[in-house]
């Protein structure tokens, strides 16, 4: 039987499948060592995929990319989406969907100082863009309504803070997700609503949507 939103067999999608999530770690790893301007052929020698099937997926560097981008978005709507069904309390929610994001994200290294500002912003980058801002909006509100997370605490805080908990440290990669997720509880208790009293104000205003978008987005011609 065929896949349904493809029509390729489900073997053939599985391995390519298999294949992006090679590419994906692997240009992360090579971006983050040498930079956007680091060659396609190390990325496929890294992943160990033959250049012939890499273009033939992704023709060049920044469909790759934009491609990572978009699977980036889609993987932390899943899980925001899966936090809030089984997750009952909303602080549980939260914190489930930070723990698994560090987890899964990789030991590349964000994404952002990679390849901010280099990609333009096309219908499907933009729809599920809204789609993540609508599930993290989810998981922020609750916690909010729940009088769990402080008040000045928003959902676009949520794609840079992961940017921030994720560098690309020099160990091995599951020291490296132990290292985030210690750094994240840190964090977690800095968002958790104390009692007695207010919080202490954050530092600076907080980033919006707009912003978020300004730097990802290659400026319009």
């Amino acid at each position: 039987m065929g896949d349904t939103y493809t029509g390729r067999p489900r073997g053939r999608q599985r391995e390519a499948d298999r294949n992006d999530a090679r590419l994906f770690q692997a240009a992360r790893e090579v971006f983050a060592e040498r930079g956007w301007d680091a060659p396609v052929s190390e990325i496929a020698r890294r992943a160990g995929i033959g250049m012939g099937s890499l273009y033939r997926r992704y023709p060049s560097k920044e469909l790759l990319a934009q491609r990572m981008r978009i699977a980036g978005m889609e993987q932390l709507v899943a899980q925001a989406r899966t936090a809030l069904g089984e997750e009952p309390d909303p602080w549980a929610a939260l914190v489930r969907f930070f723990r698994e994001a560090l987890t899964v994200q990789g030991t590349g290294g964000p994404l952002l100082p990679l390849v901010g500002g280099r990609l333009p912003a096309t219908d499907e980058v933009l729809a599920v863009a809204e789609r993540l801002r609508a599930a993290l909006d989810d998981l922020v509100d609750g916690a909010h309504r729940a009088g769990m997370l402080r008040a000045d605490f928003t959902s676009a805080d949520i794609p840079l803070l992961l940017e921030h908990l994720t560098p690309r440290i020099p160990v091995t990669g599951e020291r490296a997700t132990a290292l985030h997720l210690r750094y994240l509880d840190v964090v977690l208790a800095g968002l958790r609503t104390p009692a007695p009293g207010p919080p202490a104000a954050l530092h600076g205003p907080g980033p919006h949507w707009g912003e978020l978008q300004e730097l990802w987005n290659a400026p319009e011609s």
